[in-house]
């Protein structure tokens, strides 16, 4: 690694194939491609890179990552971004929230050491209590929430928002009709400038909604915001089945009254776990869900 130390050292802000925009100490963005053929930097990179013509450059190296979260398809586990510093899941009042998809993408936030906030969008609209009823295990839990209604107050929004993201590195993500977009534009306006101006570098207008982006929301380049479209299906087959408990915290807290050490909670005698569910301390569907997983885990191994 010694001879890399001369390179300049940048930030992958946005990828596309083997095409990366890495934006410079100065605020300089061009597009860089790695050396050699395997690609495997993602958006939140710190990589040296080196000159390669008047606004391209080769990436050499990938710095060490503080963290990396994963996705999934239907056919393989990928990176996706990195070294952040905590994760906003955005759910709403209306479409009702997949339970499912907001466990893994905690249990995903756990598993990396990213800290990770519920915020509640819609709070305007007449089903809020039952929103806040799915949600109370995970106020029981500790998890730290906040209540927008980003359409109906956008000054008491960006109020809750601003404070919370300042200074920080911030993944955002949500299913379909949360209000992601419209937080996006609610608190960098600029954000499809930004957009335009990547793809123009990439030659790629028509992957402007397929691809993790970064944006800036401040001039000095201190508070990020991390976009990626859609709900992510997270990658959690690093995890290793055994290790499923430590990551979902309700869970842990009772695991370590199992009669057995090596229990999985599923059928053994003596289960601090299933006595917890049992006496409501463990919501019926956090473990359903928990059961789901680990099976998943169980069966289909890298």
């Amino acid at each position: 690694m010694t001879r890399f130390n001369a390179l300049d050292l940048g930030l992958v802000v946005r990828g596309h194939g083997r095409h990366y925009i890495v934006e410079d100490s100065d605020g300089k963005r061009l597009v860089c491609h790695p050396r050699g053929k395997k690609s495997d930097c993602v958006v939140g990179d710190q990589v040296r890179w080196a000159p390669s013509g008047s606004d391209e450059g080769v990436i050499e190296a990938v710095e060490p990552r503080r963290n990396l979260l994963f996705r999934q398809d239907e056919w393989k586990t990928k990176s996706f971004a990195a070294n952040l510093d905590q994760l906003l899941v955005l759910v709403a009042v209306e479409p009702v929230f997949s339970e499912s998809q907001l466990t893994r993408s905690l249990i995903a936030a756990e598993a990396a050491g990213i800290a990770t906030t519920i915020a509640l969008n819609k709070t305007d609209l007449p089903g809020v209590a039952s929103a806040r009823e799915r949600l109370a295990p995970y106020h029981a839990m500790g998890l730290p929430m906040m209540e927008l209604a980003m359409k109906t107050d956008p000054v008491g929004s960006s109020a809750t928002l601003l404070p919370w993201l300042a200074g920080k590195r911030t993944f955002v993500l949500g299913p379909s009709g949360t209000g992601k977009s419209t937080l996006i534009n609610l608190l960098i306006p600029d954000a499809k400038a930004q957009v335009g101006e990547i793809s123009q570098a990439l030659n790629s207008g028509r992957h402007t909604t397929t691809t993790t982006q970064w944006y800036w929301l401040d001039a000095d380049r201190e508070t990020a915001l991390i976009d990626s479209p859609g709900f992510q299906e997270f990658g959690l087959k690093q995890i290793e089945p055994a290790h499923l408990p430590l990551f979902m915290p309700d869970l842990r807290r009772h695991a370590d009254h199992c009669r057995f050490y090596n229990c999985t909670h599923q059928h053994e005698p003596g289960c601090g776990v299933r006595d917890a569910v049992d006496q409501g301390q463990i919501s019926a569907s956090r473990y359903r869900i928990y059961g789901e997983i680990l099976r998943e885990l169980s069966s289909k191994r890298w």
